[in-house]
């Protein structure tokens, strides 16, 4: 490949001028120039491409051009949201909306692993977004004007243990902290550079990126019978068959059809047949469930990341803990202990600095030194105790040096000793990963990841499976480009084999119902599990208010005459009227014996996430209240859904994105409550048929007329 100067030489040698040149393209190591159509040259027929080498040159190149655009775009975006946030609402806000917690007090936890542990705790339950792996921003007083970053390691019911690369101030053990959910640059910059490496993939890595961008197809199916490990429906089964034998391969996870599970038992037969295993996802709770679950079986696993980012309970298969328990580890220990005392004998002696060494070199130092000579005003005292310095520091170089081969020789042992590797998508661009090949990549949350992050695994194997639903949520994406809101899974479900899993194990059937007709072309079975059941087996007390609303019946819509408005200072809607209902059914729920952990309030506002908090704001228990996206992967015995939405004009706005209407009914395992205008949601087509549903397989309530 050439580029600026060589570029340039190259050209001249080819009497081309910058001024000939339409365009210029850059993939698979190689620059190929587009000609104006004036440009009359003599050129070796050897030096032009074949038209499929041509055609794919110019798709990777603008490819990976768009999506560094996009990337950018939306990493700038996060910044300027989230710094926009923190200036504009109050803290209070902020935590109702669950990105701070406030009022906290910080205590020494024990360091280990490197890390400075402070747990930030108060007497108030701590109900919030931020979760383990998140960057946080500490702070007392302004956020903005403080720099503390640390990593979150744990959150509990009234405390949150945060992890420091470098010791914290002490002003951390004080009273009123305020801990706000901050920006990670990081992740961006590694799906930039998988992007450089994919321009230019050569042998297996190209066969990989032109499969994933659809410029090539994977080779035919070949099923594999296998004998379970753990227990499995027939389409659990089939999917791994399938898997098992393909290059490229989708798993298809409706709600509460176990695609995890169908995943694990992919990795336990991919290990018995010898093939090391990467196990991603998008998000760290992802990852750490399959760990959790691949523990119970007999094999080697190694968890990269950061430390504080992987649940503590977990910890023993962190590389940093499996480093520290070696053998060959102690050895490296006392080897640091040794540059310590290195570096003290050093610093006994002059530091040749720029001002003491007067512009000489440290070769000229030791010459003049060993001959016992002074120069440009230095004594041979200084001179000779500068040289000192040098000998010392060059042997603390080279030490630290040889330590630092050794630590990468005993971290590249244990990954390569591992049967399988699970990782977040971005930590597979640390240095740690950077150069390990795996036989397959098993990656969950497809469809919730942009595209550029489900490429960092995709790269790293010589197979892949997909894990996901496109029917799902979309990406989380804070800018507006829409292309980033479209998941590989999504793009390759039309282009490669994949196989759907039919049987769920969450819902009754009725709450099932809708979703899979809308949805799933009616493909799905409920499991005679949980095909029938309903909140009678959870032995609540006969309710004394809305009988008619909380009965046995699974799925009810609750028509409220509300009135839609807009929230002070925000674009998003909060409605009175549904929030003090949701309110009162949570107080009737509890009265009936049902426990806060049954429970969950989905609304797809963020301003009436906020409202129902403030409602529901109980000193010694918490319920969930999220937006759809926060319950996504989520299930409770009882959900309640706020539509929020109420004008005579029947305008439903994002309501629209029938995604998220799916996720917010596919949440509850035996209880659906519905709360909404009924007029202004029959509006649309696909909510008029969810009416119509309710009409003949559950119920509808005047909210009024139940009380």
């Amino acid at each position: 490949m050439l580029e600026g100067y060589e570029l340039q030489k190259a050209l001249k040698r080819l009497k081309i001028k910058l001024s000939d040149i339409k365009k210029i393209y850059y993939a698979n190591t190689k620059t190929l120039l587009c000609l104006k159509k004036r440009v009359k040259t003599k050129i070796d027929r050897k030096m032009f491409p074949t038209k499929e080498e041509e055609t794919e040159i110019i798709y990777v190149h603008d490819f990976v051009e768009r999506y560094r655009y996009l990337i950018d775009q939306e990493r700038r975006a996060e910044i300027e949201a989230t710094i926009s946030e923190i200036k504009s609402l109050s803290g209070q806000e902020r935590e109702l909306f669950g990105r701070a917690i406030l009022g906290l007090k910080g205590s020494k936890e024990p360091s280990r692993l490197n890390l400075y542990f402070v747990r930030f705790g108060r007497s108030k339950i701590i109900d919030t977004e931020i979760s383990s792996g998140d960057i946080v921003l500490i702070s007392r007083g302004d956020p903005l004007k403080s720099d503390l970053t640390g990593t979150v390691s744990e959150v509990k019911r009234n405390y949150i243990t945060v992890a420091f690369e470098q010791r914290p101030p002490k002003w951390v053990y004080g009273d009123g902290i305020r801990v706000d959910l901050y920006i990670n640059d990081v992740t961006f910059k590694r799906m930039e550079e998988n992007l450089q490496l994919l321009r230019h993939a050569t042998g297996l890595r190209r066969r990989m990126r032109n499969i994933a961008l659809g410029i090539w197809e994977p080779q035919p199916i070949q099923k594999v019978a296998f004998e379970s490990k753990t227990r499995l429906n027939e389409t659990q089964k089939e999917a791994v068959q399938k898997a098992l034998g393909a290059e490229a391969f989708l798993i298809h996870g409706p709600p509460g059809t176990g695609k995890t599970s169908t995943l694990i038992e992919l990795i336990l037969q991919e290990v018995q047949r010898g093939k090391k295993v990467l196990a991603t996802a998008d998000s760290n709770t992802a990852v750490d469930n399959m760990l959790q679950r691949l523990a119970k079986h007999d094999l080697s696993l190694v968890r990269i990341g950061h430390p504080a980012r992987i649940l503590h309970e977990l910890e023993e298969f962190s590389i940093h803990a499996k480093y520290e328990k070696s053998l060959e580890a102690q050895a490296i220990k006392r080897g640091w202990e040794e540059v310590g005392m290195l570096v003290k004998k050093r610093d006994e002696h002059s530091k040749p600095t720029q001002a003491r060494a007067r512009g000489m070199s440290f070769d000229r130092i030791l010459s003049l030194a060993a001959k016992g000579k002074s120069q440009r005003g230095v004594s041979v005292a200084t001179m000779q105790s500068m040289a000192q310095w040098i000998k010392w520091d060059r042997k603390v170089d080279s030490m630290v040096k040889s330590l630092k081969f050794e630590e990468e020789q005993i971290y590249k042992k244990i990954i390569q000793e591992a049967d399988v590797v699970l990782s977040t998508n971005a930590m597979i661009m640390s240095d740690m990963l950077k150069e390990e090949i795996f036989d397959v990549s098993v990656i969950d949350e497809g469809s919730q990841q942009v595209i550029p992050s489900t490429l960092i695994p995709i790269m790293k194997s010589s197979s892949f499976v997909i894990a996901g639903d496109h029917k799902q949520l979309p990406p989380t994406v804070v800018s507006d480009e829409k292309e980033l809101k479209v998941s590989l899974f999504e793009e390759l479900i039309e282009r490669i084999s994949s196989s759907m899993l039919r049987i769920q194990y969450r819902m009754h059937e009725k709450i099932m119902g809708f979703s899979n007709e809308r949805f799933y072309d009616g493909k799905l079975i409920a499991d005679e599990s949980v095909k029938d059941h309903t909140i009678a087996d959870l032995h609540l007390m006969a309710p004394k208010r809305f009988e008619t609303i909380l009965d046995e019946e699974p799925v009810v819509f609750v028509h409220i005459e509300g009135q839609e408005r807009q929230a002070q200072r925000s674009k998003s809607y909060e409605n009175p009227q549904e929030a003090q209902a949701v309110k009162e059914l949570v107080d009737e729920l509890l009265a009936m014996g049902a426990k806060e952990e049954h429970i969950g309030v989905i609304t797809p506002y963020a301003a009436q996430v906020k409202m129902i908090k403030k409602l529901l704001d109980f000193e010694d228990r918490v319920i969930e209240v999220k937006s759809v996206d926060g319950f996504q992967g989520r299930e409770k015995e009882i959900i309640l859904i706020s539509f929020v939405r109420s004008n005579d004009e029947g305008n439903i706005g994002f309501l629209k994105d029938l995604r998220r209407l799916n996720v917010a009914l596919t949440r509850a395992k035996r209880k659906l409550i519905c709360l909404g205008n009924e007029r202004t949601l029959a509006s649309d087509e696909t909510y008029r048929d969810f009416l119509s549903y309710v009409d003949n397989n559950g119920r509808k309530v005047e909210y009024e007329e139940a009380q």
